[in-house]
């Protein structure tokens, strides 16, 4: 919740998400998201701490694609106690959740 609690970061992981499965260099994602590339590697390298992007070096360039699997665990651990156990409850919204997330990974 720390990582994602900073704007820049949380920016970061949706634009991440919306192009999953795909990835995207450093340069560019500081480029797309509209901050200094200095201070862009240190943002990343705490979302790699909390291991919700997957980094990779491609020559001289490091791409990062979003750990949808942390992501769903995330989602999971927000709504495991979700209206009080009672699934039926919840359902709707739980659908419209599920639908939103990308098919991709």
């Amino acid at each position: 919740f720390v990582a994602l609690g900073q704007p820049t970061r949380l920016d970061t992981v949706k634009l991440l998400v919306r192009i999953c499965p795909n990835e995207m260099p450093a340069s560019e994602i500081a480029d797309t998201i509209g901050v200094p590339r200095n201070t862009m590697s240190g943002h990343l390298n705490i979302l790699n701490a909390a291991n919700l992007v997957i980094s990779r070096r491609a020559g001289r360039n490091i791409c990062y694609r979003i750990n949808i699997g942390r992501i769903g665990d995330l989602i999971e651990f927000l709504i495991e106690s979700c209206c009080e156990g009672r699934a039926d409850a919840c359902a709707p919204e739980l659908k419209r959740i599920a639908d939103l997330l990308p098919k991709c990974c």
